[in-house]
């Protein structure tokens, strides 16, 4: 590789991991808030959650990677150019492939590393937060043991206890339930204890008051009752696997019994299609860059900003493709669609590249969108010098 060729590399390569970083920072914080509730609520520590939202992680960078690219190298191509850079390539007689190369370095590599998490770290990380999860849900220990609190188990189940003491006894417990619509149940205990091999709230020394629809409210006493917890484990213990968890080999051969499988067919088929298609948009989006930022152009020329181009053109890109992959689970029409929106992408760009034709927003959109801005920028103006005078009033 050239020098010239190294140092396009460096500058690409530096802007896409400054762009990556912010983004990936900001989406996993997005999902990781979505299972702080969880986490909290079933008494789990603060490495747990740090955890879960570790291995959430590389479900968003396949997402991300392409995206950071597109942006990474538009905006290095621009300030290229804007630099004068490009115009200096081209006066040294420097032809358009001394660019293309290093950004599809840059593409493939990124590209290779998108096949690799989606194809083998995406799946253990996903069915590692189902497990996770379903463990939080089936661990009711943690969840009744929260002193002086009512947590809400399950709809129409609260609990509370007074105190937790050692050995697992738990004092001073409270159940209300309701779930059955025909009658309510409330429950007190002066002690009690979580069999976790019977799921089972062991209570003892108290008394269940039953209250029926009429009002009428019959009270029983006892020495020891058994509460069964073994439904709501059961229920939210289980993990539920589907077909974005799987690893590779298991597309290519699922489990003829999986329950997923009976209920949804369409979904394994376009999850191992998806993986085959879904790693190819980084060369794709550093194809489209190039096309939009990849020549040199005078400053006086009026057009959007090469990033917005090519933002917007991968914007619809991955639309189209998730639009495609999503009804893939219904129709196998649309397998091949899959295929064909990633390669005509390309085989477009490289039509582009190879002709030194460049990809602009048409002019007429381009004005229409910055008389818009204008017109926008005065309203914001007028209503600020509008609010200005106001408040200057007696």
């Amino acid at each position: 590789m050239k020098l010239i060729e190294r140092y396009i590399l460096r500058r690409a390569s530096l802007m896409f991991a400054a762009t990556l970083l912010p983004l990936l920072g900001i989406v996993w914080v997005t999902q990781a808030l979505t299972s702080i509730n969880l986490v909290t609520d079933s008494g789990q520590s603060i490495f747990a959650f740090l955890k879960l939202a570790t291995l959430i992680l590389p479900s968003v960078i396949p997402i991300i990677l392409p995206f950071a690219l597109v942006i990474g190298v538009s905006q290095t191509l621009t300030v290229m150019n804007a630099d004068s850079e490009l115009t200096v390539l081209n006066s040294a007689g420097s032809s358009r492939s001394t660019i293309i190369r290093p950004i599809m370095v840059l593409a493939i590599a990124t590209s290779l590393v998108s096949f690799a998490i989606d194809n083998f770290v995406e799946p253990y990380s996903r069915m590692a937060v189902r497990k996770m999860i379903a463990t939080a849900h089936a661990d009711m220990l943690s969840s009744v043991v929260q002193e002086n609190t009512f947590r809400k188990v399950a709809d129409g189940l609260y609990v509370q206890v007074a105190e937790r003491r050692g050995g697992g006894v738990l004092h001073g417990i409270f159940v209300a339930d309701n779930r059955d619509p025909r009658f309510e149940m409330v429950y007190y205990a002066r002690e009690g204890a979580v069999d976790e091999k019977s799921s089972a709230l062991v209570m003892k020394d108290g008394e269940v008051h039953r209250k029926l629809p009429d009002g009428n409210v019959s009270v029983i006493k006892f020495e020891s009752y058994a509460f069964d917890l073994a439904d709501l484990t059961q229920s939210t213990g289980s993990a539920n696997i589907r077909a974005k968890d799987r690893d590779l080999p298991y597309l290519f051969n699922p489990d003829p019994d999986d329950p997923q499988l009976k209920s949804h067919p369409g979904s394994f088929t376009a999850e191992l299609h998806r993986r085959f298609t879904e790693w190819l948009f980084p060369i794709v989006f550093g194809l489209i860059a190039l096309v939009v930022s990849g020549d040199a152009r005078s400053h006086r020329e009026a057009r959007m900003h090469p990033m917005v181009t090519a933002l917007l053109t991968a914007l619809f890109v991955r639309w189209a493709s998730f639009y495609a992959s999503n009804s893939a689970e219904e129709s196998v029409y649309f397998i091949p669609i899959m295929y064909l929106i990633p390669i005509l992408t390309a085989a477009l760009a490289i039509r582009y590249l190879a002709r030194n034709k460049s990809l602009d927003i048409p002019a007429t959109i381009s004005d229409r969108l910055r008389e818009q801005r204008e017109r926008l920028l005065a309203r914001f103006r007028k209503a600020g010098a509008a609010s200005a005078s106001g408040s200057g009033k007696p």
